[in-house]
């Protein structure tokens, strides 16, 4: 636990040392570390992202923080996951933006993106 403290000291992060021992969390886990993990240790975005790039020169040695004590974790063990986009325009919005209300142009734009979550929500539970 020593090493994470010193780590984070050099960060200039050491307010973060007691979540960190609280969860266990030691210099060889590091590396596996995620935003997600992060942010429930109640960590704000910049601070999050400080460490997360500070964890990837660890693994680089770019930086002149401590190495980790074990290997790193193995590429095959990378988890991949698909992700659907989708892109949607309500055509002619750019003209009505130059005519309508503003309050009224959001209450066209928040009925068209109703519509397309039912429409996405209905298509999702095989209803179409």
């Amino acid at each position: 636990m020593q090493q994470i403290a010193e780590w984070l000291n050099k960060l200039g992060m050491s307010e973060y040392a007691e979540r960190f021992a609280e969860e266990r969390i030691e210099i060889d886990v590091l590396p596996e570390l995620t935003d997600q993990d992060l942010e429930r240790l109640r960590i704000p975005l910049g601070h999050r992202r400080r460490m997360l790039r500070a964890i990837r020169e660890l693994g680089t040695g770019v930086s002149a923080t401590p190495q980790p004590t074990t290997e790193s974790t193995p590429q095959s063990s990378v988890e991949r996951r698909q992700l659907t986009v989708m892109f949607s325009d309500l055509v002619g919005s750019t003209a009505l933006s130059a005519r309508l209300d503003p309050e009224d142009l959001r209450g066209v734009i928040g009925a068209y993106h109703r519509c397309c979550t039912e429409v996405v929500s209905l298509s999702k539970s095989g209803a179409m």
